[in-house]
């Protein structure tokens, strides 16, 4: 298992990225639901990763936005989990529109989140996605034959990343959701508990 001190990630700096990173906000939540929408089609919301999020608020800290141009272009977030026995946070969806994917904004994405869950104390990262990818900011299949999730997903695409070393041993099972719940006092709502 790569951990997070092995790896070296360099992003762009503020002064020389055409975008800005910023904390989410409630006034994101339309903006959001789009650019999730042109990304990943109306079927994302039946994604198994999906059930980890249903009904339940980004971890404390975790949840950003990408402003381009006045627009927001980009989104991630972190979620937590217990991993089969060990806390961790499952990242996801991490989206970029389309017309500024060549920005490098993923790439910022992906090092801010991991930094910021690293400086939050958070042991360990898991994610659903394409290993090529990913690889480049140290998450591996290592670790993540002894754990699956709640639904169909394909098994060499969940991926692992420790913060801490050993943050991850002994993980067996189904990963489940751990987050806290949304109350309709919320600012944030899912688009479920605003349908209903």
């Amino acid at each position: 298992m790569t951990v997070l001190h092995e790896t070296n990630i360099i992003a762009p700096t503020i002064a020389a990225a055409p975008f800005v990173i910023r904390a989410e906000t409630g006034f994101d939540i339309a903006a959001r639901e789009s650019l999730l929408d042109v990304c990943f089609g109306a079927a994302r919301h039946a994604r198994t990763c999906q059930r980890l999020r249903d009904g339940r608020l980004p971890a404390e800290g975790l949840a950003f936005s990408v402003d381009h141009e006045g627009k927001l272009v980009g989104t991630i977030r972190l979620w937590h989990v217990d991993a089969g026995g060990r806390a961790a946070l499952m990242l996801g969806p991490l989206a970029v529109d389309p017309s500024v994917r060549t920005l490098g904004i993923g790439a910022a994405l992906m090092t801010h989140a991991i930094t910021e869950a690293a400086a939050r104390g958070h042991g360990a990262i898991l994610l659903l996605g394409d290993a090529p990818y990913y690889a480049r900011f140290g998450f591996t299949s290592e670790r993540m034959n002894m754990l699956a999730l709640p639904g169909p997903f394909e098994p060499e695409r969940l991926l692992g990343l420790e913060l801490k070393p050993g943050a991850l041993d002994r993980a067996r099972g189904i990963i489940l959701p751990s987050g806290k719940r949304v109350r309709h006092t919320d600012t944030e709502l899912t688009p479920s508990a605003l349908a209903a």
